[in-house]
């Protein structure tokens, strides 16, 4: 990816806030055809330009996580257990495998080939890579109703639209692409470009100096207690992702409506 060194001011061509940036940045065009910020090289920031008009509420902007609030976890014990299930792997020895190099995989330090290579082809297996990394990227699907609420905050241009979520770098570009994430949030602070992981705060202090956002401005959406915590630390406002009809109603005490 061809990049182009930047020190002092990122254009607002794809922030509604302009961002301030160190020397130690460059802008990166395109990546899987979204423009991207990167920032050393497990760190990128996917951005477009969805984000317009003004809100009546003082919520100006809103970070959704995604597994577990718009889709279903790409990756989470669930999908695994369901995953080695149907490939007959044994998961008493798969897990502590995984857990040796979940972190490094969510925070894009190692691919999800290598990933893989460590946690289940370090034997002959029976069947191949690409067929059990398509079994893991079938596992994401939408949850009922969530996108659609996403789909109508982003239209209405009332608000800015971001992610902060835990993934891996190939199952996060796959589901942006397969469910269309690109058209409704301007930028992705995920683990594995930013080369950090919630619950650390430092990942949602990412998110406000990236945007240029005041916490008191932001809520964030997530369906983890543990992961809001930090965010409300901050100033956020948060709420915990039950239902689709609990969010909207949540957001709607706050002010925000498409």
């Amino acid at each position: 990816m061809a990049t182009a060194p930047i020190s002092a001011l990122l254009s607002n061509s794809y922030l509604k806030t302009p961002v301030l940036l160190g020397s130690g940045f460059s802008f990166a065009l395109p990546f899987d055809g979204v423009p991207a910020l990167t920032i050393g090289p497990n760190a990128l920031i996917l951005f477009n330009s969805s984000s317009e008009g003004d809100s009546l509420s003082d919520i100006t902007s809103i970070f959704f996580d995604v597994g577990g609030v718009l889709l279903t976890n790409a990756w989470d014990h669930a999908e695994r257990e369901q995953a080695l299930a149907l490939f007959k792997i044994d998961l008493n020895e798969f897990q502590p495998l995984h857990q040796e190099v979940v972190e490094k995989f969510e925070r894009g330090e190692i691919t999800l080939d290598q990933y893989l290579e460590r946690t289940v082809f370090f034997r002959p297996r029976t069947f191949s890579p690409e067929e059990f990394k398509s079994c893991m990227f079938s596992l994401s699907q939408p949850l009922s109703g969530r996108l659609e609420l996403a789909k109508d905050l982003a239209k209405s241009g009332k608000y800015f639209m971001g992610t902060i979520n835990n993934e891996s770098r190939e199952l996060n570009s796959y589901r942006i692409r397969t469910f269309a994430l690109e058209k409704l949030f301007s930028v992705f602070v995920s683990s594995c470009y930013v080369g950090l992981r919630k619950p650390d705060e430092s990942i949602y202090r990412c998110a406000l100096e990236l945007t240029q956002k005041t916490p008191e401005e932001c809520c964030f959406i997530d369906d983890r207690e543990e992961n809001l915590q930090p965010a409300a630390k901050l100033g956020m406002r948060v709420i915990q992702a039950r239902s689709t009809q609990q969010i909207q109603e949540e957001l709607g005490k706050m002010g925000v409506s498409a």
